[in-house]
């Protein structure tokens, strides 16, 4: 037997704080202890694995899984591995030193040898570190792979001293044991072990054992290539994810190798007209690691309610691996993603119209969020977005121009969208809109409001007007003046009538021509009111100066023969009577009843004044 190993000594850093910094700043959570505790030892297991390929390691691999053992009466956590271990010059290189990292210097030397999928995860050289969050002294017991070599056995304390010996272990590989402190004893619970290593540890390469069981998927769908898989293996692994969730729309497989590394697979989920809802959130992965579910740097935001695993090596992160920083590739990863979205969208748009219709009701708030945020996606959008007329008919943007450019365009030349954001409320006026063949739009979803904005400025020459934002005749004015039975004077005195039944006197009334089998009255919001209310909204946030108060326009029908009634009555009282019935009809069909019902009583109502 070799001389006996036996070394005291102080660990070489830079500041007699680092332990406190470490145990206090550097690691916001101090949960993932266990995340960098067993990363360190799936790194070392697949060190040997690449250095068996290499032929500088012949002996048997035998079992490579990573133990985490807990004696809650010891007050121990150990993590076992039968990876490459180290002597005791090792352990003094890449314990006590402790900015240095043995992967980095492992990349180095066989990186022309390696693959990506056999790249190694440690690479932040103060992980183990992390142990001293929870530990009051930490135990290293270590075997080299290498021929001939002896165990040593390193412990420190948490101060800057450390004790190297020699100590006993029959094979290769590292066991890391933590004494846990009396201010951490909440990591001695089995269950709150469990919970972490699922967290962390569900998709590491190396098998993970703990109780017993192993907990981890060693081979995640995203490591494999799209030809292996099933629609049945894409739709089992969301399950896996995300157990209490509706089954996904479909999916998209990120894979690329340049000018970064990332591989995942984003699922569109069921989400219909929640826009609020994000409970499942996409993982961010580091070769199988995980690291945060807080993504937006990295997913465009309009994606965010997407669900799925994105897992590249070239996110840049912090040295506790907890945010993001900022860098070139978070960029280039972000609009490879949009990218990658666009076209798989308008891959299923081309290829299966129909199936496409049937999930926009699902898929139109990513669409349309998308639309106003990003203007690179805006550009392949533009040819797969559809909006919906009132019958559940769908167009692409081009093609409801086409359909309505003949009897739609103003005397300006200008192409009029009808919109409505409420099929019952608003029945009277689409009805009304469909008896001059005019076509009505459903925009009503809680994105629609902004949507309609964006469509204004990009499309040309067009304009959106929601169907009871005025009379037909302003709303798309083609320059015909209709010609009025009533003459100035008669026009002149029933406005006065009206104006003086005002309760109010919010609204501005106007006598016009128009056609006789239109209601008497007619009152409108203007639409630039309309969308400023829906706006308002929808942001939740209410104005310094109050609410913006209605400025409704009462449209007098002087060719219907009620405004005849109106002024041939001799009786001052029986007139108030009917201009107010009148205006009450009008205030029914504004919205404050509603449905075919609605519209319908209001007819038959007008017949018998």
């Amino acid at each position: 037997m070799s001389s006996t190993i036996q070394e005291k000594g102080q660990i070489s850093i830079h500041t007699e704080n680092i332990f406190p910094i470490i145990k206090k700043f550097l690691y916001s959570d101090h949960e993932i202890f266990l995340r960098e505790l067993v990363s360190n030892a799936v790194d070392a297991s697949q060190k040997l694995k690449k250095l068996s390929g290499f032929g500088e390691f012949n002996g048997e691999l035998g079992d490579l899984k990573v133990t985490v053992t807990l004696d809650e009466e010891a007050k121990t956590i150990t993590v076992s591995d039968r990876g490459i271990g180290m002597t005791a010059e090792e352990i003094k290189k890449y314990i006590n030193q402790i900015a240095f990292s043995g992967a980095s210097e492992f990349l180095e030397k066989y990186k022309d040898k390696l693959d990506e999928k056999g790249a190694i995860i440690g690479h932040f050289g103060l992980g183990f570190y992390s142990s001293f969050m929870v530990a009051d002294h930490v135990e290293i017991i270590t075997k080299s792979f290498r021929e001939g070599s002896e165990a040593a056995r390193w412990i420190c304390d948490g101060s800057t001293e450390f004790e190297i010996t020699e100590a006993e272990r029959a094979e290769h590989g590292t066991d890391v044991i933590l004494h846990i402190a009396a201010d951490s004893e909440e990591f001695l619970d089995k269950n709150r072990l469990q919970s972490i290593l699922d967290k962390y540890g569900r998709f590491l390469p190396i098998p993970i054992e703990f109780d017993g069981t192993v907990i981890n998927n060693t081979t995640p769908i995203w490591t494999k290539s799209p030809s292996e898989l099933t629609d049945e293996d894409y739709q089992n692994f969301y399950k896996e994810l995300y157990p209490m969730s509706e089954e996904p729309l479909f999916w998209i497989h990120l894979n690329v190798d340049y000018p970064f590394n990332l591989t995942g697979v984003l699922y569109f989920p069921r989400v219909k007209n929640d826009f609020q809802i994000r409970r499942e959130k996409i993982q961010l992965y580091s070769r199988q690691v995980f690291i945060t579910d807080e993504v937006k740097d990295i997913v465009p935001d309009f994606l965010m309610m997407l669900h799925g695993v994105i897992d590249s090596p070239d996110i840049p992160l912090n040295v506790s691996r907890s945010f993001l920083q900022a860098d070139s590739n978070v960029k280039k990863i972000n609009g490879y993603i949009t990218r990658k979205v666009a076209d798989k969208l308008g891959e299923l748009f081309r290829n299966d119209r129909a199936g496409f219709e049937q999930k926009f009701d699902d898929i139109g708030l990513f669409v349309k969020y998308g639309i106003i945020s990003d203007e690179k996606f805006y550009e392949k959008a533009k040819d797969f977005c559809l909006v919906k007329n009132v019958d559940g008919k769908y167009f692409t943007f081009d093609e409801f121009s086409a359909a309505v450019k003949e009897n739609q365009t103003d005397k300006n030349g200008t192409v009029v969208w009808l919109y409505t954001n409420d099929l019952q409320k608003q029945d009277g006026f689409i009805q009304s809109a469909r008896k001059r063949g005019y076509e009505v739009l459903l925009f009503d979803t809680v994105i629609d409001s902004h949507f309609i904005n964006q469509l204004e400025y990009k499309l040309e020459k067009t304009s959106l007007k929601r169907v009871d934002a005025d009379t037909f005749d302003k709303l798309i004015d083609k320059g015909l003046n209709n010609e009025s039975v009533l003459s100035e004077d008669d026009r002149a005195k029933l406005k006065t009538l009206f104006e003086e039944a005002l309760e109010n006197k919010t609204g501005t009334v106007s006598v016009e021509a128009m056609p006789t089998d239109e209601l008497p009255v007619i009152i409108t919001l203007p639409e630039f009111f309309r969308r400023m209310k829906d706006m308002s909204a929808l942001s939740g946030e209410r104005s310094m100066f109050g609410p913006m108060p209605d400025s409704y326009n009462i449209a007098v029908n002087a060719n219907h023969p009620l405004a005849d009634r109106i002024l041939k009555l001799s009786d001052t009282d029986e007139q108030k009577v009917l201009v107010k019935q009148s205006l009450d009809l009008a205030k029914l069909a504004q919205g404050m009843l509603s449905g075919a019902d609605l519209t319908a009583f209001i007819r038959r109502t007008v017949d018998t004044l």
